[in-house]
């Protein structure tokens, strides 16, 4: 069963920038590892910078959670958050149609 992840970063003042870019020299080598559907970060309206992802099972996401790009990445960001991103898993429950009803 597929999984999906929300990751809420928070920025110190004035590093929003440095963030999105230590976020994104992260993405290549997360969207090779096997398993990663979707990984992708957002704007939000309130500051923080949202990570949303889709795994295509439970034992692939702890495999990235451990694994080497989630170090590096937590190294990359750790001058830039007030503190560690907000992390919610999901399972997800269909509703309507397969391509609007489920991530």
């Amino acid at each position: 069963m597929p999984v999906v992840v929300l990751a809420l970063f928070t920025p110190k003042p004035d590093t929003r920038d440095e963030l999105v870019a230590a976020l994104q020299k992260s993405i290549p080598a997360v969207h090779q590892e096997e398993g990663c559907e979707l990984y992708a970060i957002h704007d939000a309206a309130d500051g923080t910078i949202t990570m949303i992802e889709k795994w295509t099972s439970a034992e692939l996401l702890d495999r990235h959670t451990y694994g080497p790009a989630v170090t590096a990445l937590n190294t990359a960001i750790a001058d830039f958050v007030v503190a560690p991103p907000v992390v919610t898993t999901m399972t997800p429950i269909p509703a309507g149609t397969q391509a609007q009803g489920e991530l």
